[in-house]
């Protein structure tokens, strides 16, 4: 890569920092932010003055020693003892000031990508894209960059940002003590005489600026590596969650050893890729300590001819010690903390990956609402799409009238599922015309085959997404009841896992009494009574759909058996498309019709 391309690199990247740096000072919480990172600014300045007068402490206090002057020594003793305590309390309340400002960035940070990925369906989409040929892969985990990333990036910028400034004041207020201390090298060479000013200011950058190119080409291996494991981290940690999400159904399939192998293979990539980085950081360690410890002596041995020769005294020896130590570490910053950056590198790019996907996202389906004055729900030239861009099935000029109920047929694979999503609104890849009641956001209802219920209560579970507190307990045990769980009407209060405790066909069960309390008006239902007997099936479907009758609506199945058909008065058959698209002339896989029941 030549220098052009890095540098443009380089403003990329400084550009994408920039972009998720600032939103939070200039967020509605801009003042707290820029008032705690002001105050964080100022103890950085006060403790590198702090560090100056030490410096000038030291010539007096090792003059004193060298004089054997113990007025000095003792006067100097205590003034150190004031020195240290300030030091002390300005080191305190800056990690203390830091941290807070690392926990409110997180806070703010996490919950603006937090609203992001649970808005428009975004975590949905972000699923469903990775089967969307052409599209790049989403991002890996991102429960791990809500998680983790969010408060490494926060952690790591602002620590490191901070770090840079403090090593940038120091090195502007030490550079000009050590350029007067350390005076001027007289050498000759071919017969002429040459002077250096502040020579041991230019041995200091000579050797910062050889140790910082070292460091790079030794070091530059951890960003990739940083970047793997984290996500190698990630994925080993998801499969462990899948395992004991499905744990009953690996159980039943004596699937133990093949799951054994899959975490070890994923365990293993997670110590494969570590070896690798503790290798990396064990090259970079043997040469950031052996830098760190020859700097020690290193001003010394240069300094130490002028103090033999009797042209500067011990107390400025150890101040020409201190005062180029503290210019060797500022010029050291990358060196010292080039595993920081290597790490904090990483995290930038797995977020800014996530920030580029929600830029990429297939907006909400393109189909046109419009608002019926009869109360009917209308399809008009419905296009459904696979996310690789294939046609799938097509509809049109249908219609569900209050008090209808139909049952959609067709065979495995044919798209009725995804026919469901897109009736509810969330299969990216549907356009055309749908035209419903004004009321039907607020009075519709979706019952998919496996529904989802959060861990907590029993009452939450069954008013989930609305709060609990809405229902009374007569209401929620009347749900209960109708939907054939007489049972758990006194658990209503025990706190549990309930998609997990719960049989399938209780869960469904559940999700029905979940509709019976809400009472919707629409309700549209995808094989959400496959795990029930008979009989028990057809208990449900008459307390449905004598729910929506008594709202005034009409309810609309998926499934495959044939018994369900006695529930419904219309059918929709889903039937091998012969004509194609009419609109591009592409031939689709299937069309959705009306058929005689």
């Amino acid at each position: 890569m030549s220098l052009i391309d890095k540098l443009r690199s380089f403003r990329q990247f400084a550009g994408l920092v920039g972009r998720l740096s600032l939103p939070y000072f200039t967020s509605e919480e801009k003042w707290k932010a820029r008032a705690l990172l002001a105050a964080i600014v100022l103890l950085n300045l006060a403790a590198v003055y702090m560090l100056v007068l030490i410096n000038e402490w030291n010539r007096v206090f090792y003059d004193a020693l060298q004089d054997r002057d113990a007025p000095v020594f003792w006067r100097e003793l205590g003034r150190f003892t004031w020195l240290a305590f300030g030091f002390i309390v300005i080191a305190v309340y800056r990690l203390y000031l830091t941290q807070l400002l690392e926990m409110r960035w997180r806070a703010w940070m996490t919950g603006r990508y937090m609203d992001r990925w649970l808005a428009d369906k975004a975590f949905y989409q972000l699923e469903l894209t990775r089967f969307a040929k052409g599209s790049d892969a989403p991002p890996d985990n991102p429960d791990q960059r809500l998680a983790e990333d969010m408060n490494l990036f926060t952690g790591y910028t602002v620590s490191l940002s901070m770090g840079l400034l403090n090593a940038v004041v120091t090195l502007v207020s030490f550079v000009g003590i050590l350029w007067t201390l350390s005076g001027s090298f007289a050498f000759s060479f071919n017969g002429s005489d040459y002077v250096i000013p502040g020579f041991m200011v230019w041995m200091a950058v000579v050797y910062c600026v050889a140790g910082s190119i070292i460091t790079h080409y030794i070091g530059r291996p951890l960003i990739g590596l940083n970047f793997r494991q984290q996500r190698f981290e990630a994925d080993y940690r998801h499969h462990l969650i899948r395992v004991r999400e499905y744990s009953e159904s690996i159980a039943l399939d004596r699937g133990e050893p093949v799951e054994r192998q899959h975490l070890g293979t994923r365990f293993g990539e997670v110590l494969g890729n570590y070896l690798q980085l503790i290798r990396a950081q064990k090259r970079l360690t043997w040469f950031t300590v052996g830098f760190g410890q020859a700097a020690v002596v290193f001003p010394f041995i240069v300094a130490a001819p002028r103090f033999f020769s009797g042209a500067i005294q011990l107390g400025e020896l150890m101040q020409i010690a201190s005062a180029f130590g503290r210019v060797q570490d500022s010029l050291s910053w990358f060196v010292d903390n080039y595993d920081r950056l290597a790490a904090w590198r990483a995290t930038t790019d797995r977020i800014t990956s996530f920030e580029a996907s929600f830029r990429h996202l297939q907006q909400p389906d393109t189909r046109t609402d419009e608002t019926t004055t009869d109360g009917s729900l209308r399809l008009d030239e419905l296009a459904l799409d696979l996310p690789g861009g294939e046609a799938l099935l097509r509809a049109g000029g249908l219609s569900l009238q209050p008090g209808d109920s139909v049952l959609i047929r067709g065979p495995s694979g044919s798209g009725k599922s995804t026919l469901f999503r897109a009736l509810a609104g969330i299969w990216p890849w549907a356009r055309g015309r749908w035209r419903k009641p004004a009321d039907f956001e607020q009075r519709v209802m979706y019952l998919p085959q496996r529904p989802y219920f959060p861990n907590g209560s029993l009452r939450e579970a069954l008013a989930y997404p609305a709060p609990a507190e809405r229902y009374r307990d007569e209401d929620l045990k009347q749900a209960l009841d109708d939907a054939l769980l007489p049972h758990l009407g006194g658990r209503l209060d025990e706190q549990d896992t309930w998609g997990q405790k719960l049989s399938g066909g209780e869960q469904q069960r559940l999700a029905v009494a979940r509709a019976l309390l809400k009472k919707p008006r629409w309700l549209f239902v995808d094989e959400a009574t496959s795990a029930l007997d008979e009989a028990a099936e057809t208990r449900i479907y008459r307390r449905l759909r004598q729910m929506v009758e008594d709202q005034g609506g009409a309810m609309v199945s998926i499934a495959h058996r044939p018994t369900v058909a006695s529930h419904h008065a219309r059918v929709w058959q889903l039937q091998a498309d012969e004509a194609g698209d009419a609109r591009t002339g592409a031939r689709v896989p299937h069309r959705l019709q009306a058929v005689p029941s």
